[in-house]
C-alpha cells in the first residue's frame, strides 16, 4: 500500500528545511533506512531514509524547494503498484507547490501524439557540485554527467569550465580609437547571495553582541611541558594527539573542577550541569559549524582526538547529525594554526563562555627569577556575565592555565 513521505523535523525548533538532492529516482527500489534525500537546514546538511523497503513511486517536490515540516514529499509503495488518486491519498494536506518553471515556448500540434509538454529531464548533482556549477557560470542542464547513472561530478564542472582565462583577447581599434585608449568601464563588485549557513550565522551572532552581555579575560599559558607530553603520547599511541585536543581536554577538566562554569542561562533560570559537552568550532566553505562532544572528561584523550577528527571531517562535508549541533556549555575555537595569537569571539548562546586559543610561540618567559626561552599561547575567555560571575570565571582561566602548565593532570 502506498505511504506518504514527510519531511521530518530535522532539529529542535526548526519549521523547514531545503530539499536539496533525491539520491534515487522515481520508480527505484529501496530497502529500509536507505537515504532516499538529502536535507538541509541552517547548520547542516541531513538524509531522510525511507522508513520501510519499497519504491520511491513518485517524488512531490523539486530540488531546491523549502518545505516545511509534515509536508508531503514522496509516495512510497510496493513494486509495480499504481498510486491512484493522489490526492485521496494526501487527504487534506496538499503538497508544497513547486517553484514555477519558465514556459517553454508550444509545440506545433501533430496528429496522434500529444502536445502536452514533457517534465523536465531530471539532474542528478550533489549541493557541493551545484555549488561550484553557479560559480562558475554554467548551467547544470548543458553538462553531461559522467558519474554513476549520469549524475553530474566535479570533474564534470572542471572540464566545462576550462583553464582561466588571464585577460582577453583586444578587437582591433575602430577609427574613433585610433586617436587614444578607451577609457576602462567602471569595475563591478562581485556578489555571493547568502547561503542558508551564512544568514544563520549573522544572525545568531548578531543576536548574542546584542543580548549577551559579554565580558573577557585574557591569559598566557606556557606549554612547553604540553607539547613534551603530546610527543610522548604520539610516540606510543595510534592515534595523533594534536595540540587542540589536549586543550579541549583540559577545559573539561577545568569545568569540573570549577563547576560553577558549567552552565547555562535560560530565561527562568540558570541551568547546571553535571557531564562536561564542549563545541569545538570547525570552518566549512560555507560558514563555521560546532559540533558537540558530550560527556568530555570521561574520554580518553585518544579517543577524545580520534572523535574530535571524525566531528571535524563529517562538518566539512555536511554530514553532521542535527543533534551533533546542539548543547554544550562552553566552545574552543583555535586560530593558532593560521597564525593568529591573540583574538577574542562571540559566544554561541545558550551557551556560556567560548575559548578563543591562539598560536604558541616562542618568546622570552621568566622562569624561578630568570630570563628564559619558553613556548607561549595565548588565551582569551569570553563570558556570558548573566550566569557565571567574574570571580568564577577568573577562578576557571587559572585553572585552565595551570592544567595546561601541568599537563599531567589533564590525564586523570
Amino acid at each position: 500500500m502506498a505511504t506518504i513521505v514527510r519531511m521530518p523535523e530535522i532539529a529542535a525548533n526548526t519549521g523547514e528545511a531545503l530539499l536539496a538532492t533525491w539520491l534515487v529516482a522515481e520508480s527505484t527500489a529501496v530497502a529500509a533506512s536507505d537515504p532516499i534525500a538529502t536535507v538541509e537546514t541552517d547548520k547542516a546538511a541531513v538524509d531522510i531514509e525511507a522508513e520501510a523497503a519499497g519504491v520511491l513511486l513518485k517524488t512531490l517536490v523539486r530540488e531546491g524547494t523549502s518545505v516545511p515540516v509534515g509536508a508531503p514529499i514522496a509516495v512510497l509503495g510496493e513494486p509495480g503498484e499504481q498510486i491512484g488518486e493522489l490526492q485521496a491519498l494526501l487527504g487534506a494536506t496538499a503538497a508544497p507547490p513547486a517553484p514555477a518553471a519558465a514556459p517553454a515556448p508550444a509545440a506545433a500540434a501533430r496528429p496522434g501524439p500529444s502536445t502536452e509538454e514533457e517534465p523536465p529531464q531530471r539532474i542528478f548533482a550533489s549541493p557541493l557540485v551545484r555549488r561550484l556549477a553557479k560559480e562558475a557560470g554554467l548551467r547544470l542542464e548543458d553538462l553531461r554527467g559522467t558519474g554513476p547513472g549520469g549524475r553530474i561530478v566535479r570533474r564534470d564542472i572542471d572540464a566545462a569550465a576550462g583553464p582561466q582565462e588571464v585577460a582577453a583577447p583586444r578587437e582591433a581599434a575602430g577609427p574613433q580609437e585610433a586617436a587614444g585608449p578607451r577609457e576602462p568601464a567602471a569595475a563591478r563588485p562581485a556578489e555571493i547571495p547568502h547561503s542558508r549557513m551564512r544568514a544563520a550565522i549573522a544572525s545568531r551572532l548578531t543576536e548574542s553582541k546584542q543580548t549577551v552581555p559579554h565580558f573577557y579575560l585574557r591569559g598566557s599559558c606556557q606549554v612547553d611541558r604540553l607539547l613534551a607530553l603530546r610527543a610522548e603520547l604520539n610516540a606510543e599511541g595510534a592515534v595523533k594527539i594534536s595540540l587542540n585536543d589536549l586543550v579541549v581536554k583540559a577545559a573539561a577538566r577545568a569545568h569540573t573542577l570549577v563547576p560553577k562554569a558549567n552552565v547555562i542561562w535560560t530565561p527562568t533560570a540558570v541551568q547546571s550541569f553535571t557531564t562536561v559537552d564542549i563545541a569545538v568550532a570547525v570552518s566549512t566553505g560555507d560558514g563555521l559549524v560546532t559540533p558537540v562532544v558530550r560527556g568530555v572528561e570521561g574520554i580518553p584523550v585518544g579517543a577524545l582526538a580520534a572523535r574530535l577528527r571524525d566531528l571535524a571531517a563529517r562538518g566539512r562535508a555536511g554530514r553532521l547529525r542535527p543533534d551533533e549541533l546542539e548543547g554544550g556549555t562552553l566552545t574552543v575555537t583555535n586560530l593558532g594554526m593560521y597564525g593568529t595569537e591573540e583574538f577574542a569571539a562571540i559566544i554561541n548562546p545558550p551557551q556560556a563562555a567560548i575559548l578563543a586559543v591562539g598560536a604558541a610561540r616562542r618568546q622570552p618567559v621568566v622562569r624561578d627569577g630568570e630570563l628564559a626561552v619558553g613556548t607561549v599561547m595565548q588565551v582569551t575567555l569570553s563570558v556570558d556575565h548573566r550566569p557565571v560571575d567574574g570571580t568564577v570565571a577568573a577562578e576557571w582561566l587559572r585553572t585552565f592555565i595551570s592544567l595546561i602548565e601541568n599537563p599531567l593532570r589533564i590525564l586523570v
